[in-house]
């Protein structure tokens, strides 16, 4: 099953590790400093051009992570893997 992240681009459901909201988690320190370091890695892609509402980390081949910076809410994204989940 795939969730479709925003332009264009959609990840397999058991890839996913979280799904977190930009404005309550970048209050940290700690969680600037990941992404930060994800964006100098290349291991982060901005999804679309509009203003980034949430983040999705997803695992990927051989234990590297990809963060994928979205412009959909957390609350719409979960709500897309509860739809497909409850279509299964």
């Amino acid at each position: 099953m795939y969730i479709y992240l925003g332009q264009d681009k959609v990840v397999r459901y058991k890839e996913i590790i979280g799904i977190f909201d930009l404005d309550n988690t970048t209050v940290s320190k700690t969680t600037r400093e990941m992404l930060h370091k994800a964006e100098q890695r290349g291991d982060a892609v901005t999804i679309a051009g509009d203003l980034p509402k949430s983040y999705v980390v997803c695992s990927e081949e051989k234990g590297r992570q990809r963060i994928y910076i979205s412009p959909v809410t957390p609350s719409t994204l979960q709500r897309r893997i509860r739809k497909r989940n409850v279509g299964s």
